[in-house]
């Protein structure tokens, strides 16, 4: 799978790459010539919008905040930020871009300027998290969803199957399924239209060649995990981020947007070097 394209925050001094830890390791895997400076994430908070929750005692303390950018503030970013219960420090827990900006419902706010939190594994969601990752699952497996209507991001995913499973045509073959989150939280705020619900999913892709004797160069983004040596099969896990907006009466949700990053590689079959 291709990597996904990142939007760029245009801010005080230039454009910021956002750079996880799954991006620093493959960074190690590239010749230093490919590699990318690394630049901190920052924020022109005159751009920002912030959306603190009342929360219960004994609660999770979190915020979400939205983030745009752009000549016309055409790119727009969520992002979540909780403290950690252990260390009391605050930790950005997810960045999702939005594919479409205009699509980003309305966040109620009330008299006093707090945001409502939704509990997003509730049943009484015309779609919970749970449903919302299964679909997710869903797109990569089998190129669709019917929780989803049709969107930019949910596109994007569909894309994804369509080319993967297509890359190898008769030589070898290409097969997705959902793992198990491996950041099973998730956050909801209200907005005017139902709820916006920021989760993560993972899922596997599994590459096997067609017939014997045949092998599988590892691409350049996979070296940091799995080296140069061809292999008759791949496993890759991919760790996402993603935000829904679910309507409060029964209907299709909308996916406004993902990121996904390769967290693991390895390979499963016998390994012939070249």
């Amino acid at each position: 799978m291709s990597r996904d394209r990142e939007l760029l925050d245009t801010v005080e001094g230039g454009p910021q790459h956002a750079m996880s830890l799954a991006d620093i390791k493959e960074e190690e895997g590239l010749p230093k010539a490919d590699r990318k400076p690394y630049r901190p994430w920052a924020y022109n908070l005159a751009k920002t919008d912030v959306y603190i929750p009342r929360l219960a005692p004994g609660k999770q303390r979190w915020f979400a905040a939205v983030t745009r950018a752009g000549t016309k503030q055409q790119l727009a970013r969520v992002l979540v930020l909780a403290q950690n219960a252990e260390t009391g420090q605050w930790e950005m827990v997810s960045t999702v871009d939005i594919d479409d900006p205009q699509g980003l419902p309305q966040i109620l706010l009330d008299a006093d300027g707090y945001a409502t939190a939704v509990d997003p594994a509730s049943p009484k969601l015309s779609a919970p998290v749970g449903t919302l990752r299964s679909a997710v699952g869903d797109t990569f497996t089998t190129g669709g969803s019917q929780v989803f209507t049709p969107t930019k991001a949910s596109e994007r995913q569909a894309k994804v199957h369509r080319q993967a499973v297509a890359k190898f045509g008769k030589r070898g073959t290409t097969r997705f399924t959902a793992g198990k989150a491996q950041y099973p939280g998730a956050y909801a705020l209200k907005t005017a239209t139902g709820t916006l619900v920021i989760f993560s999913h993972t899922h596997v892709q599994d590459d096997a060649v067609a017939e014997p004797g045949l092998r599988i160069v590892p691409e350049k983004y996979d070296r940091a995990w799995l080296g140069t040596t061809p292999s008759p099969a791949f496993t890759y896990t991919f760790t996402c981020s993603d935000v829904a907006d679910v309507p409060a009466a029964a209907g299709p949700s909308s996916l406004l947007g993902y990121g996904c990053r390769r967290t693991d590689a390895k390979a499963t079959g016998p390994s012939t070097a070249v």
